[in-house]
């Protein structure tokens, strides 16, 4: 008769961890937003007369700027598209905008500054494709300056990340960065964040380094990004070297904590996650379920650790914090078993056993009470398998097939 399943078989699905990446794309588009709101108001003071020289973002760009102003006859379009936006109109805005856009007589830097500013109104309705279109209007008809021009191709490749549309947003951050020649890190960011996307891991993490080397203060989310990349592409040392040196500036962050907790069991160094996770556990910050399972889940694969995953596994219980399902059971009744604590054990088993959605629980918990000769116990256990349903149901038959004692 075969012995209970080994836990590692089990709960091997419950090992694997994800970093905590964030989402680049996203807070780019923000910043790009924030960025248009300025050259608007910048467009705006110009046509009042309050013209004001803007400082040169992009010194290196190979674009002759057109030198292009707002024309007469579009003025009061403008100024009403404006104050319509100003005044949280934005559908009426954007309606005006459009108008502009479609007027023939008026000139490129009008269309190009309503195409702009409709644009914007598009992102802040959450209409990223409309946004998108708009962004390629505005440098189609290649009147604004060169800051408004290349911010509006940024913006444009970050959202088509942000939609997922990751060698359309990879062309356009190409594009952006060889225009410009710009070694910004966080535009360098984009790129990494559209080849990691790509799945082409060598390369993001190549870019990504040269971002966060360039930056006094990088940014969390940068390093976990590449962090990532490294364990993606097998540079498994560089992810844990600056896991390590990550999570050692913030001992306190249990994001930091927890992607290093990711590299060490990418690399199979279980000893050394736990001892992460212990950390935390004591600290108090262990209150999610997930906290409970990645513990409880790196002491079942690692050798004799059993018994502080039955520990980990009833603290989680008694908390209130580890959901008391199928899987936690089954984990505590493995964790006494292979720790040789058959009566918690068995008591675990009979409380995972109605959570199974088959009769195996219940054929090991029969298996369990063969082996500590409760015989009535295991044959009632065996029927409870055989009637759950098992694909294999001899060694059921077989513990029904015993004497009685």
């Amino acid at each position: 008769m075969k012995a209970i399943s080994s836990h590692r078989t089990v709960l091997a699905a419950t090992v694997a961890a994800v970093l905590a990446l964030g989402a680049v794309s996203q807070v780019s588009a923000q910043s790009a937003a924030q960025q248009r709101r300025a050259d608007r108001e910048a467009a705006k003071a110009s046509k009042q007369g309050k013209e004001e020289k803007a400082a040169v973002t992009y010194p290196n760009a190979t674009r002759q700027e057109p030198g292009a102003k707002a024309s007469a006859k579009a003025s009061p379009k403008l100024q009403k598209m404006m104050k319509l936006y100003d005044d949280e109109k934005p559908a009426e805005a954007r309606a005006i905008a459009d108008e502009i856009i479609g007027t023939e007589a008026f000139n490129a830097y009008d269309h190009a500054f309503a195409a702009q500013i409709a644009a914007q109104i598009a992102y802040e309705a959450d209409d990223a494709n409309g946004a998108i279109a708009y962004l390629d209007k505005a440098m189609a008809f290649n009147g604004l300056d060169n800051n408004s021009h290349y911010n509006a191709m940024l913006m444009k490749a970050q959202l088509q990340l942000q939609e997922d549309k990751y060698a359309d947003g990879l062309s356009t951050i190409d594009q952006f960065l060889s225009e410009t020649k710009s070694q910004q890190p966080e535009h360098l960011v984009i790129k990494g964040n559209a080849l990691y996307r790509l799945e082409k891991y060598p390369e993001a993490a190549a870019v990504l380094k040269q971002a966060i080397d360039a930056s006094p203060e990088p940014r969390a989310d940068w390093q976990q990004l590449l962090m990532a990349a490294y364990a993606e592409s097998g540079q498994g040392d560089q992810a844990i070297a600056m896991a390590e040196k990550v999570a050692a500036k913030s001992p306190t962050d249990k994001r930091a904590q927890m992607n290093l907790v990711a590299v060490y069991l990418q690399a199979d160094k279980y000893d050394k996650a736990s001892v992460v996770l212990e950390k935390l556990r004591a600290a108090g910050q262990f209150t999610e379920d997930r906290d409970y399972r990645q513990l409880y889940s790196t002491y079942l694969n690692s050798e004799g650790k059993e018994k502080q995953a039955a520990g980990v596994i009833q603290e989680g219980l008694d908390k209130g914090i580890l959901k008391p399902d199928h899987q936690s059971y089954l984990a505590l009744a493995q964790s006494y078993y292979f720790s040789e604590q058959p009566g918690p054990a068995i008591e675990a088993y009979k409380k995972a056993a109605p959570l199974d959605d088959d009769g195996e629980t219940y054929l090991n918990l029969a298996r369990l009470l063969w082996q500590e000769a409760r015989i009535p116990e295991a044959k009632e256990a065996a029927k409870q398998a055989i009637a759950k349903g098992l694909k294999k149901p001899d060694d059921a038959k077989k513990i029904l097939a015993l004497p009685a004692k």
